[in-house]
């Protein structure tokens, strides 16, 4: 079973940056892809972006694109989100997932809470 542990988060104001890192565990770990969410208080959690893991084609959606890049390290197991250029709208706890080929998440993490002061 798969483990995931989010950290990086913090408070930053905007236009800051931060890398968050979500930390896999496991006897075997070999995904089709990992994803990054995030979920604003009162709102629903919203997919930001992907990473197929063999690969490492990113896919992000285009309210991130130019400003958040993600990355993966397959030795260690570890998926980055970088974060540029940060906004009081990107306010949130960010969680990772992963993805199966069927477009499913599952396994998701804690998260880790982003805060962006104007």
């Amino acid at each position: 079973q798969v483990r995931l542990e989010e950290s990086g988060g913090g408070l930053v104001q905007a236009g800051g940056s931060l890398r968050l890192s979500c930390a896999a565990s496991g006897r075997t770990f070999s995904p089709y892809a990992m994803g990054w969410f995030r979920q604003a208080p009162g709102k629903e959690r919203e997919f930001l972006g992907d990473v197929t893991w063999s690969g490492g084609s990113t896919y992000y959606r285009d309210f991130v694109k130019g400003r958040f890049a993600i990355s993966r390290d397959t030795a260690k197991n570890v998926l980055y989100l970088q974060m540029n250029s940060l906004k009081p709208e990107d306010t949130a706890i960010y969680s990772c997932a992963v993805g199966s080929r069927d477009g499913t998440w599952a396994s998701w993490g804690q998260g880790t809470q982003v805060t962006v002061s104007s």
